[in-house]
């Protein structure tokens, strides 16, 4: 028994680095959101510019992204540009300005463009608590009849759009989900959580 008690600091330690290990091997990109596969929460917000009260039957009918952006946000302004290349583009991206000064935001569309089709006040950051956004920016694939259909975490850049995001938008924008979800590999579906 004491020699048991000479070697359990050891045993402890071994424990620990293990779980630490574990914990490093990790990609905090990668959170699991709840909603993947869930449809968009209800909404009642004001619209940014026009101060007029959106919900969720004025999401486009069509694939789009959901961005959850800030003006006290530095990776926001990071990615901004990104999301005015993907809107030129062609692709409909909804924000959700969080918990943030309308004044401010609109200062923001003004000098940095605006890439939104709308992008709704989420002054109290409710609309953001139901879709389990940790911080801005945060990014939402959603399908044409308005379900979540992936996550992104950070940033939205070049790489992130063409791995993760465009592949999805993609087949979305060809035929709905439920015609080709059982096709997708699991490696296409797993960089969505």
């Amino acid at each position: 028994m004491a020699r048991l008690k000479l070697f359990l600091p050891l045993i402890i330690f071994a424990a620990l680095a293990l779980l630490f290990w574990r914990g490093l091997s990790l990609n905090p990109q990668e959170m699991p959101s709840a909603l993947v596969n869930k449809p968009v929460p209800d909404f009642a917000l004001l619209d940014v510019e026009s101060n007029r009260e959106l919900n969720k039957a004025d999401l486009p009918d069509k694939p789009l992204l959901l961005n959850v952006w800030a003006t006290w946000c530095v990776s926001c302004r990071v990615e901004h540009p990104y999301l005015n290349k993907l809107a030129e583009e062609g692709v409909p991206i909804v924000g959700i300005n969080l918990k943030d000064d309308n004044e401010a935001a609109l200062k923001w569309l003004e000098k940095f463009h605006n890439p939104y089709v709308f992008s709704v006040a989420d002054v109290e950051g409710r609309l953001a608590l139901d879709l389990g956004v940790f911080g801005a920016p945060e990014t939402f694939l959603v399908d044409a009849g308005g379900t979540i259909r992936c996550k992104h975490v950070g940033v939205v850049d070049d790489r992130i759009w063409q791995t993760k995001l465009q592949p999805l938008y993609d087949r979305l924008q060809k035929q709905p989900w439920d015609a080709f979800a059982g096709e997708l590999s699991d490696s296409l579906l797993s960089r969505c959580h």
